[in-house]
């Protein structure tokens, strides 16, 4: 009976953690936009099974990090201008209500602080970015903020792979930004908060966007 249950807790466990491994490999623009993720190769990749291979990529579709056309294979988006501006002005509206919110009570997720120590530490800052602002978000009183903020969490995490993998940010200019936000929300200054995060989205977004424009 203990081995079957910890057969199938492993078989829960694994393609949790494939699909965390390509979510990385993604982000890190290892699988570039555009590219196709094939279950054949995602099981060759990480010594699974295709059904484990399935179920990750699966996974990775309802979070809007792959997207996948009937009869298709999956492939990595390839956002387009367009795609980036109202992206990152939906969640503009979206973080900079969240951050009013939280100021509002002065308190911060440990997990947003525990983000935010671990981006000041590495140049590699896209994963701990994203989860800095989803632990924010999550924070804050509203759930369904929270369920608006993770429909564009997929999109904004290729985004924010882009903008580490071409250098237009730094890790320190990025945990400078964080850390007003922070101060903002521990002071109660929700005008502050709010202003502070939009101006961290839309730089980024701006930084990206002429990236691209001068990429094309």
């Amino acid at each position: 009976m203990k081995r079957e249950r910890t057969l199938i807790e492993n078989a829960a466990v694994l393609p949790e953690t494939v699909a965390q491994k390509l979510r990385a490999d993604i982000i890190a623009q290892r699988d570039a936009p555009g590219s196709a993720i094939t279950e054949s190769a995602v099981a060759l990749r990480f010594g699974v099974a295709r059904p484990t291979a399935r179920i990750a990529i699966d996974r990775l579709v309802a979070d809007g990090i792959l997207r996948r056309e009937a009869h298709r294979a999956a492939r990595v988006p390839e956002l387009s201008y367009d795609d980036v501006l109202d992206l990152f002005d939906t969640r503009s509206i979206v973080e900079t209500a969240a951050m009013g919110a939280l100021a509002e009570a002065g308190a911060i997720p440990a997990e947003a602080l525990a983000a935010h120590r671990a981006l000041t530490a590495t140049d590699d800052f896209a994963h701990h970015d994203i989860q800095f602002h989803r632990a924010l978000v999550a924070g804050q009183p509203s759930t369904r903020l929270t369920r608006l903020h993770e429909l564009l969490m997929g999109e904004v995490e290729l985004c924010i792979g882009q903008v580490q993998s071409a250098h237009l940010i730094t890790a320190h200019e990025v945990a400078e930004q964080h850390q007003g936000i922070l101060d903002a929300i521990t002071a109660g200054d929700a005008a502050s908060a709010e202003r502070l995060t939009r101006d961290h989205i839309l730089g980024a977004r701006d930084r990206l966007l002429t990236h691209l424009d001068t990429s094309n």
